[in-house]
């Protein structure tokens, strides 16, 4: 039985209800919202990189056309300022890839060898290609996107982007993922088997899929999605392991969710403050309020003056007296 024939047997179950905390304290419900915009804003897989010790001083400093965005081994990690500068820090010693994109140039990747440091010029020439201009207004509209209207604009720039050139792996993805948001999932399905068409093994692509069967409740073929995602991607691939964590949530199993969430932060080197966020919230389900507090702290360390930075704090002042063995007062 194909796919397709597949999911019209079993119907479209509705999402899966997402466990309660034994202690909501808010920081569930920020959870459910924060795990959202995390996805929302990954553009590409995360591969062939392995931990290793890492600095919070700057390691590289790229330069290349101002607000230019900056991957480390598929990991996004910020944008060039007005004088075309990123200071890049944590960076293992090992070897990686470094991808750089500005809007209007043709986009660049380059290997770094073991021990690089220092700087490191990023040149981009200017290109009139209709598919990767499309690809990149696409991508933007993708991210900035608040609702359907938006979203249906990004898909627009998407097929744009793919009528000239079909063989675009990433602009299938980012159709993807545009479509799960829009919650057409078997279009979404359909636009990763066309990816894979044109690159096999995508380790992307197989997260992305993970994503869409979780949100249709096929929690099995989740799973298999996304160990098929961190086998592409030798290991690492965050954002599979983020969401296996999320399927363990949905089984209640917390301790699974825990572990797959330190190694999702091990691998993004501290690039994404949320998954601290939910982390924390997972440990509140275990009651382990001093795990608990350390994540959410860590991720006001990371982002101080986040937006959602005022409702962590009126977490953590609840955690801290959990944590010192004291019963909050039932609302």
């Amino acid at each position: 039985m194909n796919r397709k024939n597949k999911i019209r047997e079993r119907g479209h179950p509705a999402r899966t209800a997402l466990p309660t905390a034994r202690h909501n304290h808010g920081a569930f419900v920020i959870a459910f919202f924060l795990v959202s915009s995390y996805f929302a804003s990954t553009s590409n897989s995360q591969i062939r990189h392995r931990p290793a010790a890492t600095s919070s001083s700057p390691s590289l400093v790229i330069t290349s056309e101002p607000t230019a965005i900056i991957w480390l081994d598929e990991i996004r990690r910020g944008v060039t300022d007005a004088t075309g500068k990123f200071a890049l820090t944590r960076v293992s010693a090992g070897r990686h890839v470094l991808r750089v994109r500005a809007n209007g140039f043709k986009e660049v990747s380059l290997p770094l060898l073991p021990g690089r440091r220092g700087s490191v010029v990023v040149r981009l020439a200017r290109t009139n290609d209709e598919a990767e201009l499309s690809f990149q207004q696409a991508e933007e509209a993708r991210e900035k996107a608040k609702d359907d209207e938006s979203r249906q604009q990004a898909v627009e720039l998407y097929r744009r982007a793919l009528k000239p050139r079909p063989a675009f792996p990433a602009a299938h993805i980012g159709l993807a993922r545009v479509l799960l948001d829009l919650n057409q999932h078997e279009n979404a399905l359909a636009e990763i088997e066309a990816a894979r068409r044109y690159r096999p093994i995508y380790p992307e692509a197989s997260a992305v899929e993970g994503r869409v069967y979780r949100e249709m409740a096929f929690a099995d073929e989740a799973i298999k999605s996304f160990q098929r995602a961190i086998r592409e991607g030798r290991g690492f691939q965050p954002e599979a392991h983020v969401g296996l964590a999320r399927v363990s949530e949905d089984r209640g199993q917390y301790e699974g969710a825990a572990a797959e969430y330190e190694i999702a932060i091990k691998q993004l080197a501290d690039s994404e403050p949320v998954i601290y966020q939910l982390l924390g919230a997972v440990y509140e389900k275990l009651e382990k309020y001093k795990e608990a507090l350390a994540a959410y702290e860590k991720y006001l360390q990371l982002a101080p003056n986040g937006s959602l930075a005022p409702a962590i704090r009126s977490i953590i002042d609840q955690v801290r007296r959990q944590a010192a063995g004291q019963e909050l007062k039932p609302n």
